[in-house]
């Protein structure tokens, strides 16, 4: 009977996760913005237990994300913007402390609210950039100290919402490093999926701690099918990059955030 309620779920999970990994491979995201509402609306997760699993599935697909951009972009490329980097990580892993905290202690419906309020500020964000573009300028002084500073203070701001959201926070991340920090798209690319890997860790451990991470043989298959899917879709997406412009898929991005938003709040009305 546990089988046969849990394969439904497995091959929806999956089925959604190749998708939504082509398309975080064909932008450059992980894909946490797409699984969370697949995790609540199509699997059947409360949000509370969502956030937590959605880090988990980032995790393993960064990783392999990571793993697989080593061939052409080195981590050793972006050396030379340590001081943000590293301020970015301890900055966005004090704030994924708090954002951990935070989402435990809210209840259900405010933390739906939260959720719908940041996927329609991102989406936004990007239809402004889209219409306005930001030139590539490189806005920090050469002094480490000062960039350690600001690299902390953004780490604050994108630590919290890819907290609050079970995000990796690139989609926060990039448009920083690009136009704050004057990072090239690629190292950009590179720098955030290794930034994000250590705020999802800081922000798993304190999930683990506080008992939030629902656990279960059922839960562990369908983590195991939405991983296994994202990362085989964010391999065709990456083939696939090449043929789709850079502003059609930011607007594409938009919309699909946006869109999101509204079935967030309607579908828990």
């Amino acid at each position: 009977m546990q089988r046969t309620v849990i394969c439904p779920f497995f091959r929806r999970a999956f089925g959604w996760s190749v998708p939504i990994g082509g398309l975080g491979g064909l932008i450059g995201l992980g894909g946490g913005e797409f699984r969370l509402p697949v995790l609540m609306h199509v699997v059947g997760f409360e949000a509370k237990s969502a956030v937590p699993l959605n880090l988990m599935i980032s995790l393993v697909t960064l990783a392999f994300a990571l793993l697989f951009r080593e061939g052409t972009i080195s981590i050793l490329s972006v050396m030379p913007y340590w001081p943000e980097i590293l301020g970015l990580i301890a900055g966005g892993a004090i704030s994924a402390a708090y954002g951990a905290r935070l989402v435990h202690g809210l209840t259900s419906r405010r933390l739906v609210q939260v959720i719908a309020f940041l996927l329609a500020a991102i989406g936004l964000l990007l239809l402004i950039e889209v219409v306005n573009p930001i030139d590539h300028v490189e806005l920090l002084p050469p002094d480490p100290a000062i960039r350690l500073i600001v690299g902390s203070l953004l780490g604050l701001i994108i630590g919290l919402v890819s907290s609050m959201l079970g995000v990796a926070g690139g989609e926060l991340l990039i448009p920083a490093l690009i136009f704050i920090v004057g990072v090239d798209i690629k190292e950009a690319g590179t720098a955030s999926i290794l930034i994000a890997l250590c705020l999802i860790t800081v922000g798993l451990y304190h999930y683990w701690r506080m008992g939030a991470i629902p656990r279960g043989g059922g839960i562990q298959r369908i983590v195991l099918a939405m991983g296994l899917g994202s990362i085989i879709g964010a391999v065709i997406g990456s083939l696939a990059v090449g043929l789709a412009p850079a502003g059609f898929l930011k607007v594409f991005l938009a919309c699909v955030l946006l869109a999101t938003a509204c079935k967030t709040i309607f579908s828990h009305h």
